[in-house]
């Protein structure tokens, strides 16, 4: 069985695995074990913390194969980013350059760099190892954190973003920052990657152009990229656009990735999930359904293949299940056909 869950301290090992099997782009999780560290202690505070307004809190995931306790992926929520330190990125919009005496009119692309997503949560660090990217599992690690959201919203911010991998080659080179590395920087995409990962970004504003860029000055490859996402992240964009999110044209600084955006109320996942009474019994069936319990500390998330109506007001769960999910009968679960 596949659970989700909170990280724990005792999972640092596997998170280190985790971080250097991501490898060059996966800019939320360095490798970087001081870091690892600090980003598992950071959400295992989080989980704990009284609060109700977004701010500071770091949500860390994992999943877990219950049957051999390995750790195979993880996903992350911010509650709300750009508090303490800047959150860039670039807004792709249009100029006009016209005269009617000339009879010239002429719509250019431009590059500005902004920060319109301060205080905006944030889905990141999502990664899942090769050998289980499959039957529902990224499912599971992406939609139960809008579980997650649903049943804690007043820990989070009403704009939902996520950051999408840009493109980059094997060796972690990338098109777009190749043109600015050459022209406003002197260091290569993954040592600014890994700088911003453990969150030394001043350079970011000491070095990047403040003014707006021109895109037909870029190079013929930069601009190729711009809005595009690594292979590697085709299906995480997917799955997020079938939630509801979209792309108003804000890309990533490095690498020109998208990244999208939602309410939380226009989320396929928090609109459609509802909360039924557990039972304990057989379970039949073979729709895919996404389980989620409403605790904190305790949070718990699966999918499993049960017999579902909308209809009913509760849901048979084996006991085996129900332990998993820390759930006992009479209990409520909160569940959504994946």
């Amino acid at each position: 069985m596949m659970i989700l869950r909170p990280i724990q301290k005792s999972d640092y090992a596997a998170l280190v695995t985790i971080a250097d099997e991501s490898g060059h782009g996966f800019t939320s999780l360095p490798n970087n074990e001081e870091l690892l560290q600090k980003k598992i202690a950071h959400s295992v505070n989080s989980f704990t913390k009284n609060t109700s307004q977004p701010g500071d809190e770091g949500y860390l995931f994992v999943l877990e194969d219950t049957e051999t306790g390995e750790v195979v992926g993880t996903s992350g929520i911010e509650a709300a980013v750009g508090l303490d330190d800047a959150f860039y990125h670039y807004h792709l919009s249009k100029v006009i350059h016209s005269s009617r005496t000339l009879d010239v009119y002429k719509a250019v692309d431009i590059l500005t760099l902004c920060n319109d997503y301060t205080g905006a949560t944030e889905l990141c660090t999502l990664f899942l190892k090769d050998g289980y990217r499959k039957n529902c599992n990224g499912k599971l690690l992406s939609k139960a954190r809008f579980m997650f959201i649903k049943q804690h919203q007043q820990r989070f911010a009403q704009t939902v973003i996520a950051e999408m991998r840009g493109v980059s080659d094997e060796n972690g080179s990338s098109p777009f920052w190749q043109w600015l590395e050459e022209h406003f920087f002197s260091m290569d995409f993954p040592t600014a990657d890994y700088l911003t990962g453990i969150g030394q970004k001043v350079f970011i504003a000491e070095l990047m152009p403040k003014y707006p860029i021109y895109v037909n000055l870029l190079s013929k490859e930069a601009q190729a990229v711009i809005g595009q996402v690594h292979d590697n992240t085709r299906p995480a964009i997917q799955l997020l656009k079938s939630e509801g999110f979209t792309f108003n044209g804000y890309v990533d600084i490095f690498d020109a990735g998208p990244t999208v955006e939602a309410k939380v109320d226009n989320i396929a996942t928090v609109r459609n999930a509802q909360n039924f009474s557990v039972e304990i019994g057989e379970m039949t069936g073979d729709t895919m359904v996404l389980l989620a319990n409403d605790k904190l500390e305790d949070f718990r998330a699966t999918v499993v293949p049960m017999a579902f109506d909308s209809r009913s007001n509760s849901l048979v769960l084996t006991q085996e299940l129900a332990d998993a999910l820390h759930l006992k009968s009479g209990d409520f679960v909160t569940a959504t056909p994946v």
